[in-house]
């Protein structure tokens, strides 16, 4: 009896012991469990919505603030803040759209440092960086240019950045030319358009850059004078900021206000002289347009049509582009100040800042060069500065001096 006893007081003792070991884990279980949602609450974590999510649901006081750009020909920004409003955000970049019909200018994203309600760092333990949506080949570069430059202007493009972008780059010339049309593999169009400077000549050649760019199969279409330097991988960091698959149309304008032109309205005799205000890029800094925007401009610019509108409103190629998109379209200009033109002073882009900036520069103007300040070559070999430019961002170069040290 008293081994029976002893055997049955062992059991019970087991039992116990299994009962508070269960009772144990399940404790810890909780404690992981309350320590999960706890640390959760803290760091951000939403149960899978992204960072875009996070951003648009942050209060509006909280979104960055923004103003409307008013650029004169000197290059400096006179912004006064008017109503701006969140228009729309993508990929990495927030746009601001005034309420008064001013431009778009992008805004940065907030870093992980200035985001609404905290760091949102990371988001997910098994969360990938976004794959690029935009790469070089997805881009159509067309280079506006005429015979009278072909060996000056030109020969300076396919020397230096030109050689980043063979495939992606055509030019748009009025005549023949069997030596630039091997040197760029047959990348030499011949619009048969008017050769000079005026409008009809320049439209015409614009109209054809853009029915060019319809029949390729390109996300991006970039338009550049023959004056220009671009920085393409620069351009191409730029355009992934934003879906082709959404109308855009980035550049940067020259003049202060948005142009007002007046319109012959045939269709009213009460309404004669209509006044038309919009924005646009100047092409002598260089724009871009995606596809989905290209679409829409289909019906309305193609087939000549380009060429049509230029001759309604007596207005060059880039006044023309902005009056489709902008006015036609209701598509605004989104400002990228890394474009830039000669109609503002080279000399003040730093050459710490060379690498940020899309587009380049350079004129003649009063007896002077207005060139970036860069050094190089010397003033006599090279006083547009575009190859000591060019070596500067990218001295492997083999028509750079082994001098200039690599940036």
């Amino acid at each position: 009896m008293r081994c029976l006893r002893k055997k049955m007081s062992q059991v019970f003792s087991l039992t116990h012991r299994y009962k508070r070991t269960l009772q144990a884990m399940a404790a810890g279980t909780f404690l992981i469990y309350m320590t999960l949602v706890l640390y959760q609450n803290v760091y951000g974590y939403n149960g899978g919505n992204t960072v875009q999510e996070l951003y648009n649901a942050a209060p509006a006081d909280s979104a960055p603030q923004s103003v409307m750009a008013k650029r004169d020909n000197s290059g400096y920004d006179n912004s006064v803040s008017n109503d701006n409003v969140i228009h729309s955000v993508s990929g990495s970049v927030g746009v601001v759209h005034n309420n008064n019909g001013g431009i778009r200018k992008p805004i940065p994203y907030p870093t992980r440092f200035d985001r609404p309600g905290g760091d949102y760092g990371q988001l997910s333990v098994t969360g990938t960086p976004k794959p690029p949506t935009t790469e070089l080949d997805d881009l159509l570069i067309s280079v506006k240019t005429t015979k009278g430059y072909h060996e000056t202007r030109l020969e300076m493009i396919v020397k230096t950045w030109y050689q980043l972008a063979k495939e992606q780059t055509w030019f748009f010339t009025d005549t023949d030319d069997q030596h630039y049309q091997k040197l760029t593999n047959n990348h030499m169009v011949n619009t048969n358009c008017s050769q000079g400077h005026f409008r009809k000549a320049l439209c015409c050649k614009m109209g054809k850059e853009f029915e060019f760019f319809l029949d390729s199969a390109k996300k991006w279409w970039c338009h550049f004078d023959d004056d220009n330097y671009v920085n393409v991988p620069r351009l191409v960091k730029l355009l992934d900021d934003y879906s082709p698959t959404q109308d855009w149309y980035l550049g940067k304008p020259s003049i202060s206000s948005p142009l007002e032109i007046f319109l012959d309205n045939t269709k009213s005799s009460t309404e004669v002289n209509k006044k038309v205000t919009f924005w646009f890029a100047t092409g002598g800094a260089g724009f871009c347009i995606s596809r989905a925007l290209a679409l829409k401009m289909l019906p309305i610019a193609s087939s000549g049509k380009f060429v049509a509108i230029g001759d309604k409103i007596r207005f060059p190629d880039d006044v023309t582009m902005g009056f489709i998109v902008e006015h036609i379209l209701n598509v605004p200009l989104t400002v990228v100040d890394a474009f830039h033109s000669h109609l503002e002073p080279m000399e003040f882009i730093r050459p710490e800042t060379f690498h940020d900036q899309v587009s380049f520069s350079y004129a003649r103007m009063r007896n002077e060069w207005n060139v970036v300040k860069v050094d190089g070559f010397d003033l006599k070999t090279d006083p547009k500065r575009i190859y000591s430019l060019h070596c500067y961002l990218y001295p492997f170069f083999s028509i750079c001096p082994k001098t200039i040290k690599r940036r």
